[in-house]
């Protein structure tokens, strides 16, 4: 039995998407999945140090990991209407927020690479965990938060408000949909492994689509919100068709996102193929 360290992060779409996967509900012969749960930043950085032989991790992140990394085109985030909102406790602009203290949920998120692929000016920096931004921007700590995940939906009730929308913006600028998170694989599992593990991932995906409310307590254990219809609207939010599959619009939505952020200086060029031959 070969034994996989499999890194994903406590959000309602990755528990849902991994559920049957971790769970033995699909086949995945001769496998052992040891999952760890983690912040999607510091997934980004164990993948960093190779410590995971599969990780979810932010599209930032993998302008980062080609080297010893593969893209999966199964269980990844990517879509439209589900980007980064920059968000502020009274009515601002983004030209007035340059140089002002603005928290984000990571280095290499791709909601700190959208800011930056903005424009300039943007550098003053809070790191925090998804989970703190908004309570650091009502408190006053910042002037300004980069919100992601089941944020979405709760911002306002914290009476903030919404100042841009980075994937709305994304998608006017480039027309592809916005890559959030992909899943990645250590090139030096072999093909073989790579597409057994591709497939099986789809079949996870699948799996929890037919059986909706089996993946509900275990999706629960894991929340920020318990609240049914934010996980609900998360988890249909996040999960979609190109949770499944890449696709075509897919694979150019990401290739457009590296490229633009290479020729910005943001990430490493890399040669490699983004997928496994």
């Amino acid at each position: 039995m070969q034994q996989l360290s499999l890194g994903y992060s406590p959000c309602p779409n990755d528990t849902f998407i991994f559920y049957g996967l971790v769970h033995g509900k699909v086949p995945c012969p001769g496998i052992k999945f040891n999952q760890q749960l983690e912040d999607v930043e510091t997934l980004n950085q164990l993948a960093l140090k190779k410590q995971l032989d599969l990780t979810k991790i932010s599209y930032h992140a993998l302008g980062h990991l080609r080297e010893n990394y593969v893209l999966l085109r199964s269980g990844g985030a990517l879509g439209r209407g589900c980007g980064p909102l920059v968000i502020a406790a009274q009515e601002t602009s983004m030209a007035k927020l340059r140089g002002k203290r603005i928290a984000i949920p990571g280095q290499l998120t791709t909601a700190n690479l959208l800011l930056q692929l903005y424009s300039a000016g943007y550098e003053n920096l809070l790191i925090l965990p998804f989970d703190k931004i908004m309570a650091a921007v009502e408190q006053g700590l910042v002037d300004a938060g980069v919100i992601i995940h089941e944020s979405r939906f709760t911002y306002q009730q914290y009476g903030l408000k919404q100042i841009l929308d980075l994937g709305q913006w994304w998608e006017q600028e480039s027309g592809y949909p916005i890559p959030l998170g992909g899943i990645l694989a250590k090139r030096d599992l072999g093909r073989q492994l790579i597409q057994q593990i591709d497939t099986a991932l789809r079949q996870s995906i699948e799996y929890a689509y037919a059986h909706p409310q089996e993946p509900q307590s275990y999706i629960k254990q894991h929340a920020q919100e318990l609240d049914n219809d934010v996980i609900n609207n998360h988890i249909e939010l996040y999960v979609n068709d190109f949770s499944l599959d890449l696709g075509e619009e897919g694979v150019q939505a990401v290739n457009s996102l590296l490229s633009r952020a290479e020729k910005r200086g943001l990430i490493p060029p890399c040669e490699l193929p983004l997928f496994i031959k």
